[in-house]
């Protein structure tokens, strides 16, 4: 049986999992959606990036999980992929839906400009605020969709989003799909294009925007399902 462990990006705890949760288990896989630390129930406790790896570590290692898929949404693949290198051969596969993934040596906020993002969360007593209705306008959600996000959000540590990441190898190396939402650009970026063209990676598109696990769940379940259904 695979086990799946969940990790949804910024402002968003286990929740934001519920559907497609239903959906894999329902397909006969374990699951188990994470909240990481600083955020949701888990919300006053103090987080940087590593502490974000160290939870997806510690969540495979406490259950004693094997065959696992780690998925990590947006800001999230970043930890996914420094823990995906460190459970060893407990992983099957990595899935990063759409994504940022790691460079040894950056942080979540290198290489894209974010002196806005680094004010917001001097002035937010080392949080980023999560985003408003407004901000979800384009992105393939529905209005009870959108109200469900934004109830679902609260601050995001942002010592996690400029600590850097540690890597020991290349990801290149371990298996790979990465979702690239449509509506939140035709292409992935540069980290997950690069390792894209390597032979253990592979890409996969789906018409909606950045968060499918509210717009599209029993579509993102499915290809979920299908990227271990093949091995």
């Amino acid at each position: 049986m695979t086990e799946f462990v969940l990790v949804a990006g910024t402002w968003l705890g286990a929740s934001a999992w519920d559907e497609v949760a239903a959906e894999l288990r329902g397909a006969g896989h374990g699951v188990h959606p994470l909240t990481l630390s600083g955020l949701a129930g888990r919300r006053d406790e103090p987080a940087g990036q590593q502490t974000h790896v160290r939870d997806i570590v510690d969540e495979v290692e406490r259950l004693d999980l094997r065959d696992v898929v780690l998925v990590g949404h947006s800001y999230s693949g970043v930890p996914v992929g420094q823990a995906g290198e460190r459970i060893g051969d407990r992983l099957a596969r990595m899935v990063f839906v759409d994504a940022d993934v790691p460079v040894d040596g950056e942080s979540f906020l290198s290489g894209w400009p974010s002196d806005h993002v680094r004010a917001a969360i001097e002035k937010n007593d080392g949080r980023w605020l999560p985003l408003t209705a407004d901000d979800f306008a384009g992105q393939g959600l529905t209005d009870d969709q959108i109200a469900r996000i934004v109830r679902d959000s609260t601050p995001h540590p942002g010592a996690t989003l400029t600590e850097t990441a540690v890597l020991s190898g290349s990801l290149a190396e371990l298996p790979a799909t990465y979702v690239k939402c449509l509506l939140d650009g035709e292409e992935p970026s540069g980290a997950a294009r690069a390792l894209l063209a390597g032979e253990h990676w592979e890409l996969v598109r789906m018409d909606t925007g950045h968060w499918p696990m509210y717009s599209r769940p029993r579509e993102l379940a499915t290809i979920l399902h299908r990227s271990v259904a093949r091995e």
